[in-house]
């Protein structure tokens, strides 16, 4: 049975988050530690945009040089425990002390350093894990290196590695011209990382890792689609056999209305009823919406892009306000997106509110405040915000995709935790939001729902036993 594991990410909560992967690096390596006698822990590049707060919990523990290719470069390793798991972070300034995680023109170089780095410093922090755990491409070398670079090693040869895909998307794709300048392989490694005359490093991490694995069983599915899977189909198809999908989970104590000191006014399952129309009221105010305690108020908290469904949304969004909803939403994205939504503001004064921005204390505020919360996607690995929501009593309105359509059920039909469906047009959308609103209306069975929506275990604990039993197998 394996008793180490090793997390290699590019992001965790609480220390740097831009999206899903780094809630789940936050919150996963300590749900498998209450739940196992593993010894889980963490990698991550030490970015300045660590806050200060967490920047003073992080120790200086060593140092010692990486080479990558023809480079030599310093490495610093520092230390600090959260949730009692360890985290380390690989410390060098020239590639980390910048404004923003990704995005930059080096990203290639700057990955592939951190990669090595993470095996490079194993020896020095006297800690050979039994299974690494890589998630997405940034750590995608990690398993690549593994296979190649240290595979002479007895130490390094005997660790096996799983890979989770949390958006098949972007798979870090380079020029194959800096194959051995930039990520140090040599040129009869080539075939492991090429891919459609291009080097791509999250197909060498599907062809090289012992598991492979996607953030929910459906979109595990849905990958081998071209729809989805972004040109990896083939190598997909080819790997199947090593392809699994678990549902992500959130983590209770962060999301808790409870004791969320974001929120207007706190709350539980027990006391939803009052706490959500405080909340209601006072965002309404906030907001600029007429403060009207029985128009249902729907929330959209998102990246405002085609692959959020924002095409079919804008496309329903003036007649669900005209058959009397409130709509909020608190996001940014593409310029097309933002600038209807702030004329859609305009146009309905009183029941339309748009914040182009996202805030972690306001989307609190609006999942607390809102009747229901909408997510359209047109594609969804898993999606958390769903959950999120749910916690807070916000009913999920959602298209079938991916981990909307694992968490999610449609309770029109029977026992459901909010409203589904299946097509992707602008008239699926209203025709859902009227199925809500028509139980809204009905007030003993809508807080009937709400009280399961809310009860609804999205916690990691399921997820992880099947993680525990994943390195297991591996």
């Amino acid at each position: 049975m394996a008793k180490k594991i090793l997390f290699v990410a590019s992001e965790a909560a609480p220390f740097v988050v831009t999206g899903g992967l780094g809630d789940v690096i936050g919150a996963l390596p300590a749900a498998i530690m209450n739940k196992s006698d593993m010894d889980v822990r963490v990698v991550l590049p030490f970015y300045r945009d660590i806050s200060e707060k967490h920047m003073s919990e992080i120790e200086y523990l060593c140092y010692t040089y990486v080479s990558l290719g023809w480079r030599n470069q310093y490495c610093g390793i520092f230390r600090t425990k959260y949730k009692n798991v360890t985290f380390y972070f690989i410390d060098n300034e020239y590639y980390f002390k910048r404004e923003g995680c990704y995005g930059h023109f080096d990203d290639g170089e700057r990955f592939a350093y951190f990669c090595k780095s993470a095996l490079e410093i194993l020896p020095v922090i006297d800690f050979f894990p039994d299974v690494i755990h890589a998630h997405d491409w940034q750590s995608a070398l990690v398993p690549i290196y593994l296979r190649t670079l240290f595979s002479d090693s007895e130490n390094y040869r005997r660790i096996r590695t799983a890979f989770t895909i949390h958006n098949i998307e972007y798979q870090g794709k380079f020029d194959l011209s800096i194959l051995g300048d930039v990520f140090a392989l040599a040129p009869y490694h080539g075939g492991i990382v090429e891919w459609n005359g291009c080097i791509n490093l999250m197909k060498g991490a599907i062809e090289v890792c012992d598991k492979l694995l996607t953030v929910s069983p459906t979109y595990a599915a849905e990958i081998f689609s071209p729809f989805y899977s972004h040109g990896l189909s083939p190598i997909l198809e080819k790997n199947s056999g090593k392809l699994g999908g678990i549902l992500n989970g959130i983590d209770f104590e962060t999301y808790n209305p409870k004791t969320d000191m974001s929120v207007f006014c706190q709350f539980d399952a027990r006391s939803f009823k009052e706490g959500k129309l405080e909340n209601k009221l006072a965002l309404q105010r906030q907001f600029g919406l007429t403060e009207n305690a029985d128009v249902p108020l729907i929330a959209v908290i998102s990246r405002l892009v085609n692959h959020k469904g924002m095409d079919i949304l804008a496309g329903a969004a003036d007649e669900i306000i005209n058959r009397g909803a409130q709509l909020a939403v608190l996001g940014t994205g593409d310029y097309i997106y933002e600038d209807f939504f702030y004329h859609l503001a305009q146009r309905h004064p009183g029941m339309a509110s748009t914040n182009l921005m996202f805030n972690p204390d306001t989307a609190r505020k609006l999942y607390a405040a809102s009747d229901m919360f909408l997510m359209p996607s047109k594609s969804e690995p898993c999606g958390l915000a769903q959950m999120i929501a749910s916690r807070y009593g916000s009913v999920p309105i959602v298209r079938e995709t991916g981990g909307l359509y694992d968490s999610i059920h449609d309770c029109s039909f029977g026992h459901g935790n909010g409203f589904t469906f299946s097509g992707y047009t602008s008239n699926d959308i209203i025709n859902s939001v009227d199925r809500a609103k028509a139980l809204y209306y009905n007030k003993e069975n809508w807080h009937a729902l709400v009280n399961e929506v809310m009860t609804t275990d999205f916690s990691w604990d399921k997820s992880a036993g099947h993680y525990i039993n994943t390195y297991k197998e591996i």
